[in-house]
């Protein structure tokens, strides 16, 4: 197992590493080995950060890190869920680009050091069979060296999303002999795409042994939380910062306060947020959240059509230390959205926060204080 397998753990190399290695995946769950953790974790953060990244990569070893991907395959298997399948495999795209991208900016700069983890240009398009499809355009002068390439259109087709816009359609190219022509930023948005398209492929698959997912039942138990909070319908138009529950409320208060939230808490906020229907430039002002932040994070909130990830529910908010159950409203509204919804409900000359803000015109906007949730 190289290092670069627990970089790139779809590619095919890393995959064949695997099955010579003899491992017995089922044997590792019931041991209950470190790779275990690593693939709940990477479950996770893909479906709550939109990365697969390690929170302490120096927890992991390279061996930890190679073998939590077939792990996180199993989990996203066993979640059964088209939406996990989505947001899984766009992570692990992400994160993968991040990367390869930093590998090949750091190629054409010359960096002569050693690097067993990193993947160069011809490795990663002979991954992806398109070594022979790829050639590069010669400089014109004072023209950046590679900045131009052309690309076989077929191989352009393989991998381009009709939802990526007009300037992405063949009409809109440079065509000769068979190749469009393309910015080297451009292939790289290209090989994500491949690499989300790799490990999509095949998700979720059946076959998962009765006896594993016993084992795996409270990875999967918790993981099921985060997808059986996207079934919570919120219609809720007002934003009344004194009504939110009281975890939301204490989160809010930091961030506006300047304080670090963690990687769950910034996600529980954020998440409520999204549900209340705010744009990113909204809880930017709201929250003090750098715009950056936010606007990256809302990208995993939202899907393309615009509906989002609504916050996990109280109990999940309970097992990451978030809410108290203060006055034990979880046995009459077990989910934010609903308690804040009820919270709404009972009060009198509700105003939204936007109007308080100055953000409007003060004037009736539409926005009101009725609103409902359904779990």
């Amino acid at each position: 197992m190289e290092p670069r397998h627990a970089r790139y753990p779809f590619f095919a190399t890393a995959r064949e590493a695997v099955r010579e290695s003899g491992v017995d995946l089922a044997a590792l769950v019931a041991d209950g080995d470190p790779a275990v953790d690593r693939g709940r974790e990477r479950v996770e953060r893909a479906l709550t950060e939109g990365t697969v990244e390690a929170d302490d990569p120096v927890e992991w070893d390279a061996r930890d890190e190679l073998l939590s991907y077939p792990i996180a395959r199993i989990l996203v298997s066993l979640l059964d869920s088209h939406a996990a399948v989505e947001k899984y495999a766009d992570a692990e795209a992400r994160t993968a680009y991040r990367r390869f991208t930093e590998d090949l900016d750091r190629e054409r700069s010359g960096d002569a050091r050693p690097d067993p983890a990193a993947v160069d240009r011809d490795a990663l398009l002979r991954e992806f069979d398109l070594d022979g499809a790829v050639r590069a355009e010669a400089p014109k002068p004072g023209q950046p060296e590679g900045k131009w390439l052309w690309l076989g259109v077929g191989a352009y087709l393989s991998y381009v999303d009709p939802e990526w816009g007009d300037d992405w359609r063949l009409v809109n190219r440079d065509l000769a002999d068979g190749e469009v022509r393309a910015e080297r930023e451009e292939l790289y948005r290209l090989l994500r795409e491949a690499v989300r398209d790799r490990v999509a492929d095949g998700l979720p698959f059946e076959g998962v042994g009765d006896d594993l997912a016993a084992e795996l039942e409270a990875e999967i138990s918790d993981l099921r939380d985060l997808l059986a909070d996207r079934s919570v319908r919120a219609d809720l138009e007002v934003v009344a910062p004194e009504h939110f529950p009281p975890c939301i409320a204490k989160l809010l208060g930091r961030a506006q306060a300047g304080d670090d939230l963690d990687s769950r808490e910034l996600f529980s906020l954020l998440a409520f947020l999204a549900g209340l229907n705010l744009e990113s430039d909204e809880v930017v002002a709201l929250t003090s959240l750098g715009p950056d932040l936010v606007a990256d994070r809302f990208a995993y909130l939202r899907d393309e059509s615009g509906a989002q990830y609504p916050p996990p529910s109280c109990r999940t908010l309970g097992e990451y230390g978030i809410c108290d159950n203060e006055d034990n409203h979880r046995s009459v509204a077990p989910h934010p959205m609903e308690y804040y919804s009820r919270q709404l409900r009972q009060a009198d000359d509700v105003v939204d926060w936007r109007d308080r803000a100055g953000d409007g015109d003060g004037t009736d906007s539409g926005r009101g204080a009725s609103g409902d949730a359904e779990a």
